[in-house]
């Protein structure tokens, strides 16, 4: 893998190519002070303070007992006691306010390759949808799969110069509660052919796309042939599709080849034997059962950025559920 194919996968790369067909997404270069206090844990968490008085967790428990603890005597002569002031990001604050607005109101946040998925469970709804900066704020401060964009997205580069992007993007897109993850793919392509397709949530079994495997498949081979094939320059990549219920095919995201993406319910090797030529089917691949649910990969951490490389403990973990999974379908129970 090269560092060129790594920056094809940002966001603020690939969505003026595919806006037409993609979710409406705002984006914006961070400040490097943002992204420093992103980085920074050295001192007690503390929220941007808001130019709005937005407050993202509005129906928290304030102990003025335990806010005390952090609060130093007025007697105290020693300046270097005193507590450094809350952040304050009001430009960017204004900028981010104006999108969601535009946007509807409400949004999911994503930096140049990854969202917060592994922080959901702080915010007040439990999901990615935010309707203020604090919101926003609270999200990208209180994860650690984000360190992946911030830190180490050149990792697995074999030209690897650089330590980390030279700016940071925030894609803010726009929420909509009525998606079905039943109805996001992972597409595969090697060599610049379409070789593979997995159902993308594969910890559940969704009898109706039984039903609407071929017409899935039909849709979305003639959407890369249209969309993707000679626009998206890698010969190696991955990218994420959403089927409406009009059948319109949205690009949710790209990811490089191997490294730190998911094949899901593929492994990478049997991806690279097909070629994708003139004779070869897409290999389309559903969970088709209950019992052929892939145990254990509803985790805290964004599928795309789990290190999953040869002997690592997630490459290990998967090896034993595809054997577990085998023995499963070779069982007499797995018929009955």
């Amino acid at each position: 893998m090269k560092e060129e194919e790594v920056n094809r996968c940002q966001i603020q790369e690939w969505y003026p190519k595919f806006k037409s067909v993609s979710i409406k997404t705002h984006i914006h270069e961070l400040p490097e002070s943002f992204i420093q206090y992103l980085l920074d844990d050295s001192g007690p968490f503390l929220l941007p303070v808001s130019i709005s008085n937005d407050d993202a967790l509005p129906n928290r428990i304030h102990n003025p007992e335990e806010e005390e603890d952090y609060q130093v005597s007025e007697e105290s002569g020693d300046e270097s006691e005193q507590p450094l002031p809350p952040p304050s990001f009001p430009e960017l604050e204004l900028q981010i306010k104006g999108s969601i607005e535009s946007l509807g109101g409400a949004v999911f946040p994503k930096l140049n390759w990854s969202a917060p998925k592994d922080s959901a469970w702080i915010s007040t709804t439990g999901t990615l949808r935010c309707t203020t900066f604090s919101e926003i704020a609270l999200l990208l401060r209180s994860s650690d799969s984000l360190i992946h964009d911030l830190c180490h997205a050149y990792d697995s580069c074999s030209d690897k110069s650089l330590s980390r992007p030279l700016s940071f993007f925030l894609a803010l897109r726009r929420w909509y509660p009525s998606l079905r993850p039943e109805m996001e793919f992972r597409c595969f392509v090697w060599g610049q052919n379409l070789v593979g397709i997995s159902q993308r949530e594969v910890t559940t079994f969704y009898p109706v796309l039984l039903e609407k495997k071929n017409d899935i498949e039909s849709l979305i081979n003639e959407f890369y042939e249209d969309h993707v094939r000679l626009k998206f320059e890698s010969e190696n990549y991955t990218f994420d599709v959403y089927v409406t219920n009009d059948e319109r095919i949205k690009v949710l995201d790209f990811n490089p080849w191997g490294a730190f993406t998911l094949p899901l319910l593929f492994n990478w090797e049997e991806l690279e034997q097909n070629t994708g030529e003139e004779g070869d089917q897409v290999d389309f691949r559903i969970v088709e059962s209950q019992c052929a649910v892939r145990p254990g990969m509803k985790t805290a951490v964004p599928y795309d950025y789990l290190d999953t490389s040869s002997g690592s403990g997630w490459d290990q973990f998967l090896r034993n559920a595809d054997e577990e999974l085998r023995q499963q379908i070779r069982s007499p129970e797995a018929g009955a």
